[in-house]
């Protein structure tokens, strides 16, 4: 049997041993495979097993690769695989749904304290040496903004959604959810409601759901216009933007939406080119965008 990891080192960068997998059979790894079907085919070849990241395995690969039996994805989306072509062949796909759902959950409140207090760019001024000239004891250039008694709406309220509204509860946050099946473990975090009122009633809109028709877009040019909120997320941006520079133009045209966080887009390079094409507009719009590190 032949096993090929496509796109490793984000999983593995040189501090885990590979060793154990090669028990199944030959092993073959690459640290990166670049986003071209032709280079994925000519690496997986005669592969039973592929191991991959963020490398696309489409219905085309597939063909191309007929002794596939197995695609295993070092992540917990799945979005990155053709499941229905998968289905249609018989190849299972396995993922790993909870390996970072503490990590994910800390880091969206990472971004929301962060939107709340700008610790970042109020250390970035002191060392400037801005507290030492300012006529002011205190020191600071935004209002402040209090967790304690907002709403939080979280979409999504599956494991990393509960586990953000854990935190939010600790500080004395209301929740609000949808988007998931409620359960006992949920309605003892956050009151069940539609989208709707969960757009209209949130102070914050946290986005933990998978990419799905039903959550594609949702945060588009026509909520943001109608339900202003702070919004922030961890999960890919195009699950809830659509299109990108739309949405940042719906943005920062909201005289209401204060501010917007995420850990990952669909496309770096389009979310460069949006930003840059922007970064007039936002440059009084708070705004953090991290490079996929939430679950790292």
């Amino acid at each position: 049997m032949k096993l090929v990891i496509t796109d490793g080192y984000c999983e593995n960068p040189g501090d885990l041993d590979w060793e154990p997998l090669r028990q199944f059979g030959e092993l073959v790894i690459y640290d990166r495979t670049e986003d071209d079907e032709e280079k994925i085919i000519e690496r997986i070849g005669d592969a039973d097993i592929v191991l991959i990241n963020k490398v696309p395995i489409t219905e085309r690969i597939m063909d191309a690769c007929p002794n596939l039996k197995l695609i295993a994805i070092f992540a917990t989306g799945y979005n990155v695989v053709d499941v229905e072509a998968a289905k249609k062949r018989g190849i299972p796909v396995c993922n790993v749904p909870a390996y970072g759902t503490d990590a994910v959950g800390e880091f969206a409140m990472a971004l929301l304290l962060e939107l709340c207090h700008r610790v970042g760019h109020h250390s970035d001024a002191v060392r400037e040496g801005r507290w030492e000239s300012c006529p002011d004891f205190c020191f600071w250039d935004y209002p402040l903004m209090d967790l304690h008694g907002k709403t939080m709406g979280i979409i999504g309220f599956g494991r990393i959604g509960r586990t953000t509204g854990k935190l939010a509860n600790a500080f004395g946050m209301k929740v609000l959810a949808t988007g998931s099946r409620p359960t006992p473990e949920g309605e003892a975090l956050a009151e069940y409601v539609d989208l709707d009122t969960l757009l209209s009633q949130s102070d914050v809109i946290a986005l933990h759901c998978p990419l799905l028709p039903g959550t594609k877009d949702v945060i588009c040019k026509e909520n943001i216009e109608k339900y202003p909120a702070l919004h922030y997320n961890t999960g890919i941006c195009q699950m809830m933007l659509g299109n990108y520079a739309e949405a940042v133009e719906a943005f920062t045209a909201s005289l209401n939406t204060e501010a917007f966080a995420q850990d990952a887009t669909f496309n770096r390079a389009v979310c460069n080119m949006t930003l840059q094409q922007f970064e007039p507009a936002i440059a009084d719009f708070t705004t953090y965008i991290n490079g996929l590190i939430a679950a790292i």
